[in-house]
């Protein structure tokens, strides 16, 4: 990436990912997003082609991939059919919450990695979603065993996933360091699950996941008590980039279907983007597009050299969706009235798109993470 571009590896692996996204994903997209449901079959053909095993150990079914490639794999897969393109990332946070767990690894690592199994994280509450380290869901040890009560919001595969990582207060007292992190089969007796009805992101669905006195085994912890938030809040400045990724390949597909259209309606004797208030709009979207998906390489680099990236994967969460909403926004305006309507995807990515700027972190909770970065913890209120 020091040369702004990827490697004959990297470009090889895109071309590859690409051809499977037009041959197996693009077909049929349209109709499995308005049916709201995440396909298996579609699941096990990206876990067929090694995309749910990136950065996860061989010996669990993996393999090893830089963090650029696990980015330009989300990206393309974004392009062609939204929902999967959140598959690669949660074999990931598994592979990383379990590797203090070799039992728990060793078991349910080579399922997700092919596909076989479906995870979810579970952290979001109702009245905690950026304030995570205030979470009321309860793990008291009892004997062997860890007994969690507490109820779960807006937790993405939910509806849908084998088991969850759940995070919950082991100490009440302790802030963020009383947070446990336990693996959570959702068959589990006292576990109840119901659908929370979103504007985007259907068919991977979101889950209101109850817990009444759910016991579970000592077993089940994963690494230290209270350690469970450090270690998933560690993991966000992969996410954070990665999402921002996501967003921006919705605004490059959005932007690419505008600029054709603009080329070929007419308007008064001319094409639309011979118009400076067309021309001019697309020029501005192409910069902020380019420039948002090199802050999110940029960011990936840095993690791939291990050198500090909290303050860039903070600045490309908040930047990137909020140029892919305008894009996208555009794109639509750009198509007329049949941009709004349901014929064109543009109206569902736009739904799509403004769900980026909620997840894992708001812009303004991304800001104060740059504030701390640049300037220090003491100007951070």
């Amino acid at each position: 990436m020091a040369g702004f571009g990827f490697s004959e590896e990297q470009e090889m692996f895109r071309r590859e990912v690409r051809n499977f996204v037009q041959k197996e994903l693009i077909p049929g997209a349209k109709e499995r997003a308005k049916q709201g449901v995440l396909n298996k079959d579609i699941i096990k053909k990206v876990a067929g082609m090694g995309l749910m095993g990136l950065r996860v150990p061989e010996k669990y079914g993996g393999q090893a991939a830089d963090w650029i490639t696990v980015g330009i794999a989300i990206e393309e897969l974004a392009k062609g059919d939204f929902i999967t393109s959140f598959l690669p990332t949660e074999p990931i946070l598994c592979n990383y919450l379990f590797e203090n767990n070799k039992a728990i690894a060793e078991e349910w690592l080579p399922a997700i990695v092919k596909g076989d199994k479906l995870f979810c994280l579970a952290l979001t509450e109702a009245e905690v979603g950026s304030d995570a380290a205030n979470i009321k869901t309860r793990a008291v040890k009892d004997g062997d065993s860890y007994i969690l009560s507490g109820e779960k919001l807006s937790i993405s595969f939910g509806p849908i996933a084998d088991a969850a990582i759940v995070f919950a207060k082991t100490d009440l007292k302790a802030g963020f360091r009383g947070i446990s992190a336990f693996l959570l089969p959702l068959n589990h007796p006292g576990v109840s699950r119901s659908l929370m009805p979103m504007m985007g992101w259907r068919p991977i669905g979101q889950a209101i996941i109850t817990l009444d006195n759910v016991r579970i085994p000592k077993k089940h912890l994963l690494g230290e008590e209270g350690k469970g938030f450090i270690s998933v809040m560690k993991q966000f400045d992969f996410t954070r980039p990665t999402l921002a990724l996501q967003a921006l390949a919705l605004a490059e597909v959005s932007l690419e279907e505008a600029i054709k259209y603009t080329q070929q309606r007419h308007a008064f004797g001319q094409p639309l983007a011979k118009y400076e208030g067309i021309s001019f709009k697309i020029a501005e979207d192409y910069t902020n597009v380019e420039a948002a998906r090199l802050l999110s390489y940029r960011a990936l680099w840095l993690r791939d050299q291990g050198l500090p990236h909290a303050k860039e994967s903070a600045m490309c969460k908040w930047f990137g969706p909020k140029v892919a909403v305008r894009v996208v926004h555009d794109a639509l305006l750009m198509h007329g009235h049949v941009g709004y309507s349901e014929e064109y995807p543009l109206q569902q990515r736009l739904k799509e798109a403004i769900g980026f700027e909620i997840a894992d972190g708001t812009a303004e909770i991304m800001k104060l993470i740059i504030v701390r970065e640049i300037l220090g913890k003491e100007y951070v209120p």
